[in-house]
């Protein structure tokens, strides 16, 4: 083994918030016993995503390592969200991309802004209560899905309703889809993975009324059935 920069967690000023695991893309880190840890030393790649702990737990430090192996790593997190890629002809040997590779679509509540940054920023202002908002990028065990009625939104929603966020919005943990242009077969795993694992407590479809559109609806139907789920859904239609 050669020597590499690792994280390191001093245990004595973590305070186990889980913050660090969010912003590992490669899921090198879990908390475990109250307390975060490093799952193996070929998952984490040295580069300090995770170093943005409040507590300020982690250091990057070089010692002697494995390697890192950035497929071992992902497969391993997809497996433990349970969203390892079905095979379906999309990718290398038939393998859906990645999840988690890109930090842009770590998991993570959000807040708005300030209000004093906010009158300085207006354009800056977030109002979403949090993200990714694709529903192939959102973690089945995502934090923010624990007890929250989900709205599924086609993609063409947000441009149709000037009034999406008050109306829509408003208590909702928003998720968005397309089954015309997206692998219906992805989303389909992805939905029904985060149905199963029981963190939701209601679903909202807010459709177009094109026909294509009606996969959406479909979609979850099926997703609830595939996961035996008695969960209550209702569906809206934005008519053209």
């Amino acid at each position: 083994m050669a020597k590499r920069l690792i994280i390191e967690i001093d245990e004595d000023k973590c305070n186990g918030c889980g913050q660090c695991v969010l912003d590992c893309a490669e899921g090198a880190l879990a908390i475990v016993d109250g307390k975060a840890k490093l799952i193996r030393d070929s998952y984490c790649d040295g580069l300090g995503a995770c170093l943005s702990c409040p507590e300020g737990a982690l250091q990057l430090i070089e010692r002697e390592a494995e390697e890192f192996d950035e497929e071992a790593a992902l497969t391993a997190k997809a497996e433990r969200e349970g969203t390892a890629p079905a095979h379906t002809g999309h990718g290398p040997q038939g393998m859906m991309p990645r999840p988690g590779g890109c930090p842009g679509s770590m998991a993570r509540a959000l807040k708005p802004l300030s209000p004093v940054t906010a009158a300085a920023n207006p354009g800056l202002a977030v109002d979403l209560p949090s993200w990714p908002i694709q529903l192939r990028l959102v973690p089945p065990t995502a934090p923010f899905l624990k007890g929250a009625q989900v709205l599924l939104a086609a993609h063409c929603a947000g441009f149709a309703l000037p009034n999406l966020h008050k109306d829509w919005l408003a208590g909702r943990i928003p998720v968005i889809a397309c089954p015309k242009l997206e692998d219906n077969a992805a989303l389909l795993e992805k939905l029904t993975a985060i149905i199963k694992s029981g963190q939701i407590a209601g679903l909202t479809v807010l459709r177009m009324s094109v026909p294509c559109c009606g996969g959406l609806e479909r979609l979850a139907e099926q997703a609830l059935k595939d996961a035996q789920s008695d969960l209550k859904m209702e569906c809206h239609v934005v008519k053209l």
